[in-house]
């Protein structure tokens, strides 16, 4: 399986997030990459960097305002005396049709979710070579290629048309089926990171041009607690077109197997020509951000069940975070995938 991953990806570096009003040490660390390259590369695959596509295929998914504000805020915000060396909001509007602020921390509050997408001197550049990857792969999938991996960090799935949130920034899943749309493709995504992809169905809520399913763990209790509902199919044209399968905490392999084989049937009767997998590996048993208990030999099995639908099958990297088994993860998935 080809591979791709970009070093620049690794600058990105945050230090801290709050979790019930405690600041803690960022999970989201540059050390993932390393993990992930190990489990790739015992999985077979061969790494080669991506291509820059350009700001247009980001656009397309994500507003020009919001842009701007990501590629300014830092700079803006250390001009704040006494503030913080991370661009973390303390206030936030009630409803996106709010005022808009000039303020750097008014414009934090209305583009920042929640206190764990931290920016620092380098998440633009981390964050538009995260997207590349993704796009590269997008474009590797035109090419025929039947399965590619993209090693996607920081993260996308959380992140909305001009929000960011729950560690993402650009919506990397998001970013490449729209272009695959573009280009012709019929594109589902598959979402199967303990989280709900919230940002993924805020960006095709309202359509029926992809797909969007996930299976995470239910949200009355979760991140993100507000999105992920069984309810929630799409609107206007796109109803129908969203299915979130939310499971209880600790929800293992079998369970969770059965879970699959519902979000395949509807990705087959989708008619989709390419599948988009939101690669979260955070389901496991033993992953710092607890809520399902998928074992290393489930993923195996997760893989080994997505690819016997036959679709060109584009992997993007989502969650999974520093445990000693990150990468032995990623590998079973991976192999599973292929038929290992």
């Amino acid at each position: 399986m080809k591979a791709i991953v970009d070093d620049r990806q690794a600058k990105h570096d945050p230090k801290h997030f709050m979790a019930n009003g405690v600041v803690l040490p960022n999970p989201e660390q540059p050390a993932r990459v390393e993990a992930l390259i190990r489990g790739a590369r015992a999985a077979g695959c061969e790494f080669q960097a991506p291509t820059d596509h350009g700001l247009g295929p980001i656009a397309a998914v994500h507003s020009s305002e919001y842009l701007v504000f990501l590629k300014n805020i830092y700079t803006r915000w250390q001009r704040i005396d006494g503030a913080a060396a991370e661009v973390i909001p303390n206030i936030h509007p009630d409803r996106r049709e709010a005022s808009y602020p000039k303020s750097a921390v008014g414009q934090a509050g209305y583009h920042q979710a929640d206190t764990s997408c931290p920016i620092a001197e380098h998440t633009f550049e981390s964050a538009y070579w995260s997207a590349q990857t993704a796009m590269t792969g997008a474009n590797l999938m035109l090419a025929g290629e039947q399965s590619v991996y993209a090693l996607c960090r920081p993260p996308g799935h959380h992140a909305f048309s001009d929000l960011a949130g729950g560690f993402c920034f650009f919506n990397n899943a998001a970013i490449a089926a729209r272009y695959l749309a573009s280009q012709g493709k019929r594109p589902a995504i598959l979402d199967v990171d303990v989280h709900h992809g919230n940002g993924t169905q805020g960006i095709f809520y309202g359509t029926d041009e992809v797909l969007t399913v996930s299976i995470h763990a239910a949200p009355e209790r979760f991140y993100p607690f507000f999105w992920g509902h069984a309810h929630e199919r799409g609107e206007g044209v796109g109803l129908g077109s969203n299915l979130n399968l939310p499971l209880p905490r600790g929800t293992g392999d079998d369970v969770y197997l059965q879970t699959l084989d519902k979000a395949l049937e509807r990705i087959q009767a989708y008619g989709c020509d390419v599948l988009i997998v939101a690669l979260g590996l955070d389901a496991y048993e033993n992953d710092p951000l607890k809520g399902l208990a998928v074992t290393t030999a489930g993923f195996k099995r997760i893989g080994a069940a997505i690819a016997a639908l036959g679709l060109p099958m584009l992997l993007v990297q989502e969650g999974g975070y520093l445990s000693a088994e990150l990468g032995d993860n990623l590998t079973h998935f991976l192999q599973g995938a292929e038929g290992q």
